[in-house]
């Protein structure tokens, strides 16, 4: 049989469709953003429904039948949709285009970005969904962080206004404007989370609110150029604010914000980040060099040459190699570890650097994506695979390029419209178990636990409390530790931890398969109100909480 869709001539082209064999479920999806649902083999209406203004790019149906899941590639959402109900399962939307800051709550367990679409996402990091979405935004937000206390957001946008939210209520429950209108490029909030300071783009000022009464409280001059970034100490009441004039400024909040010192730098500042102890300060310039300073005294400690671990890739329309094309490059981003020993670098490369710090090396480069699609993934262009109308570039002028770029319609399928491949803001939560980063391709997540929770209690005949003791004497502590939770007698559980030296309580921790941590938090509780080692269980717990409690938060 043949049918038509477009009988009224109300619906654009058939982008998508699925079908359920079971059930004999037809459905169809329209660039409009139009679905229908039809019965087979007599093509029944059952129902249509709008549910975006964009083309549905993919559907697919679950094995019963009963949710039909949308993907729409023009504002990134993914829909699951109950027919039969004709309500929604699911519904997640990402930015429209692309994220440019982020932010991690205090505990690790939400994660807030902010776009150029104006909207500002709170995610959670366990289930990796966006659970509130704020929209009060009129223009692109460039930054976004959380307070210490971890129930309020606080944007800056190019809109001329800081936001506060209220993650209780979700609700905008402060807006923070400048006497004339100034677009905001950076943001940053003391440890109090009372004082909120932004960086003014285009009148090279620094303001600074009172978060209880909204107030502006000062205006800080004195930049030549554009205030790149600005970073609250989190130890003292000093305000670091980086700007393209190749200074760093320290202003003392307790001295009536006066500039306490100025750090020059070879090159226009893009980033400014103090240590977790407060203690160091790292700073990020053009020219691709990482320096670190102590900034009491004014000294610079130690710097790091980054610029040919960001590894630029090779452009289709670059004149140049990509060796040469980096030299013009440099760190965007900087973020420190949460034990300030390594630093966290990115920038316009598909790479992030992590840096040991005191032996100013490279530990590890993370390649945050492999699609080809995208430009500058390679370093080196063979000449023979480049297309036609780049020999013809070399010899004449940009007209005749775009001419036969127009001429020849398939040529455009090459990247001279896609995005290169770039990271724009990364953080570190506070327990430093995992970091993040938002990128061209999306906020993606890195961490350090990537076991499965999973062990079978299976007594086997080797599991004996000799066996145990054996294994023990062999130094091999968590094993024996396992096996006595195995066996659950308590006692021998007792005589197995009290054999672990206090030494290898960190390493036996971290080792410890996920299952038993928390049978060995529930066996210390019992420990505390009857064991003379107290210090020793005050040790086995600390570690414990130390390595697993965000897990064990999120469970």
């Amino acid at each position: 049989a043949r049918y038509f869709f477009n009988k009224e001539g109300d619906f654009n082209n058939l982008t998508a469709a699925a079908y359920h064999k079971k059930t004999h479920l037809l459905v169809t999806g329209f660039a409009s953003g139009i679905f229908h649902l039809h019965e087979l083999p007599d093509f029944n209406l059952i129902h249509s429904l709008s549910i975006s203004d964009q083309r549905i790019s993919s559907i697919s149906i679950n094995c019963t039948g009963d949710w039909i899941a949308f993907g729409c590639s023009g504002l990134g959402q993914l829909l699951v949709w109950e027919w039969q109900s004709e309500s929604y399962v699911l519904k997640q939307q990402g930015h429209f285009n692309s994220m440019v800051s982020l932010a991690y709550s205090p505990d690790g367990q939400y994660i807030v970005t902010g776009g150029e679409d104006g909207k500002v996402k709170v995610w959670n990091t366990s289930s990796s969904f966006c659970f509130v979405t704020f929209t009060e935004h009129n223009s692109g937000v460039t930054a976004v962080t959380f307070t210490s206390t971890g129930y309020v957001i606080l944007s800056a946008s190019l809109d001329g206004t800081v936001r506060a939210f209220d993650l209780q209520r979700y609700r905008n429950f402060r807006t923070f404007t400048s006497p004339r209108p100034s677009q905001f490029s950076c943001l940053a909030v003391d440890s109090s989370g009372e004082i909120v300071a932004a960086g003014s783009q285009d009148s090279f000022e620094i303001f600074i609110w009172s978060m209880q009464s909204g107030r502006l409280l000062d205006v800080l001059a004195g930049h030549e150029g554009p205030i790149s970034c600005l970073s609250f100490n989190p130890m003292s009441c000093v305000l670091a604010s980086a700007s393209w004039d190749k200074t760093v400024k320290l202003w003392d909040m307790l001295d009536s914000w006066r500039t306490k010192e100025t750090l020059v730098i070879n090159s226009d500042v893009l980033v400014v980040a103090f240590r977790p102890d407060g203690k160091e300060l790292a700073v990020a310039a053009l020219n691709g060099q990482i320096t670190f300073w102590d900034h009491e005294n004014a000294v610079q400690t130690g710097s790091i040459e980054g610029r040919h671990d960001l590894q630029i890739g090779r452009r289709e329309l670059d004149k140049i190699t990509a060796k040469q094309a980096a030299k013009g490059k440099s760190f965007t981003t900087l973020c420190y570890s949460a034990d300030g020993q390594s630093i966290l670098a990115g920038g316009l490369s598909k790479f992030v650097c992590i840096y040991n710090i005191k032996e100013q090396i490279l530990m590890k480069k993370f390649e945050i994506s492999c699609n080809y699609s995208l430009d500058a993934m390679e370093v080196f262009c063979i000449s023979k695979e480049m297309k036609d109308f780049f020999f013809l570039w070399t010899q004449s002028n940009f007209t005749d390029l775009y001419k036969l770029i127009l001429e020849d319609y398939h040529y455009s399928s090459v990247s001279i419209l896609e995005h290169s491949l770039f990271v724009v803001n990364i953080a570190f939560p506070f327990l430093g178990r995992n970091w993040a980063a938002t990128t061209t391709e999306g906020l993606l997540l890195y961490s350090l636990d990537s076991g499965l929770i999973f062990d079978p209690f299976e007594l086997d005949i080797d599991v004996t409390p000799s066996n145990i003791r054996k294994t023990l004497s062999q130094k091999e502590y968590t094993m024996a530790i396992v096996m006595a939770f195995k066996l659950n007698e308590k006692k021998l559980i007792q005589e197995v931890i009290e054999a672990v030296p206090s030494s290898e309580v960190d390493v036996v921790c971290s080792s410890l398969p996920d299952l038993y941590v928390e049978k060995l938090l529930e066996f210390l509780a019992s420990a505390f109100e009857t064991s003379c080692h107290l210090e020793f269980y005050l040790i086995w717990a600390h570690k414990l909480l130390m390595l697993h409690g965000q897990k064990l938060k999120t469970r």
